[in-house]
C-alpha cells in the first residue's frame, strides 16, 4: 500500500525508527541506489545494503559514521530535523544480542549489493511461502526450495528478487539457483565476502495492483561449514510461512527448537522445542501471519 504524507508524519512522531524510514522512502519514491548517490555527494559511505536492512527493522544505525547518515537522511528525504534521529533514542529498544543464527547478514557489496538495492521494495506481499531445507550427512546445507504467493502493491511488478545466504566458508560461485515453477532467472550476483546470492527471478507478465502470482525457486548449496539453523527475515507483514527441515539419515541433532525475534534482535515469545519425526527425519513450524522480523529452527549436534 502505498503511503500518504499524513502517513509519513504521523509515523515520524510515534515511531519506530524503521518505519518511520521506510514510509519516508516511499512517501518521496526514491530507490536506495538513489539514496547512497545522494549521501555519497555530501561525503557519506554508506552501503545500500545497510539502508535496506535500516529500513526493514534488521539493524539499526549505532556507529558516529551511521548517525550521521541518519542526520543526511532527514535532508535527502526532506524530513524536519531530528525527526529520524531521535526515533533513536526515544523508541528504547534494546541492541541485538549476539549469536550467528540471529544477525543479519554481512554487508552485500559489489554488483550483489547493486542488484539488491536496485530492487522496488515494498513492491509485493508475500500471502504464502513454503520453504523445505535439506541438510547432508556432512551437516552441510545442502539447499532449499520455495514455492512462494506473492500479491501486487502496484501495477508493473514483473519480478522477484531471491536472497540466498550460506553458511560459513560457503562459495557463491559454486552454487547454482534455479526457476522451479512460473518464472525464468534474469541477472544473477554473488558476493563471496559476505557469502550472498542475489537472483533476479523474472515472472511470465507484469501483475496489476492486487493481482497474485505463484512461483517456485530453489538454490543448491552444499559448500559452507555445518549449519546450525535455518532462518527467515521478513520486513513487513504477510500471511503463511511454513519451514520445513529434512536432515540425513547419517547426521540426526541431539535437539531442535523454534524462535522468533523482533526486528531488534529481542525474543518473541517462548521458545519450543520440536521433535524430528522418526522415518521422515523432518522438522517444521508453522507460522499463520507473519511479522517483521525473524523466525527460524536451530539444533545442536552431538
Amino acid at each position: 500500500m502505498d503511503r500518504t504524507e499524513a502517513d509519513l508524519a504521523r509515523v515520524l512522531n510515534t515511531g519506530p525508527f524503521h518505519q518511520a524510514l521506510r514510509a519516508a522512502l516511499s512517501v518521496r519514491g526514491l530507490p536506495l541506489q538513489r539514496v547512497q548517490h545522494h549521501l555519497a555527494h555530501r561525503g557519506i559511505k554508506v552501503g545500500v545494503t545497510s539502508l535496506c536492512y535500516w529500513q526493514q527493522g534488521a539493524r539499526r544505525p549505532r556507529r558516529p559514521e551511521s548517525l550521521r547518515a541518519v542526520r543526511a537522511l532527514e535532508e535527502v528525504l526532506e524530513l524536519p530535523a531530528q525527526s529520524l534521529i531521535r526515533l533513536l533514542g526515544t523508541d528504547g529498544r534494546p541492541p541485538a544480542p549476539p549469536g550467528r543464527a540471529h544477525r543479519g547478514p554481512a554487508e552485500v557489496t559489489g554488483e550483489a549489493g547493486r542488484l539488491l538495492g536496485a530492487a522496488p521494495h515494498g513492491a509485493l506481499e508475500s500471502l504464502a511461502l513454503q520453504e523445505r531445507v535439506r541438510i547432508g550427512g556432512d551437516r552441510r546445507l545442502l539447499g532449499r526450495d520455495a514455492q512462494h504467493v506473492v500479491r501486487a502493491r502496484r501495477d508493473g511488478v514483473d519480478r522477484f528478487l531471491a536472497v540466498h545466504r550460506g553458511e560459513a566458508g560457503c562459495d557463491p560461485d559454486l552454487m547454482e539457483i534455479g526457476a522451479l515453477e512460473n518464472c525464468r532467472p534474469g541477472r544473477i550476483r554473488r558476493d563471496g565476502s559476505a557469502g550472498v546470492l542475489v537472483a533476479e527471478l523474472l515472472f511470465d507478465t507484469a501483475l496489476r495492483t492486487g493481482e497474485t502470482y505463484v512461483l517456485g525457486y530453489g538454490v543448491e548449496d552444499g559448500t559452507g561449514g555445518p549449519s546450525d539453523a535455518c532462518v527467515r527475515r521478513f520486513g513487513d507483514r504477510g500471511g503463511q510461512y511454513l519451514l520445513q527441515v529434512r536432515f540425513d539419515r547419517g547426521a540426526l541433532p541431539l535437539r531442535c527448537h523454534r524462535f522468533a525475534r523482533a526486528p531488534d534482535g529481542t525474543p518473541r515469545g517462548a521458545r519450543t522445542e520440536l521433535a524430528v519425526s522418526g522415518r521422515h527425519r523432518t522438522v517444521h513450524l508453522l507460522e499463520q501471519a507473519v511479522r517483521p522480523g525473524t523466525v527460524g529452527i536451530a539444533w545442536e549436534w552431538g
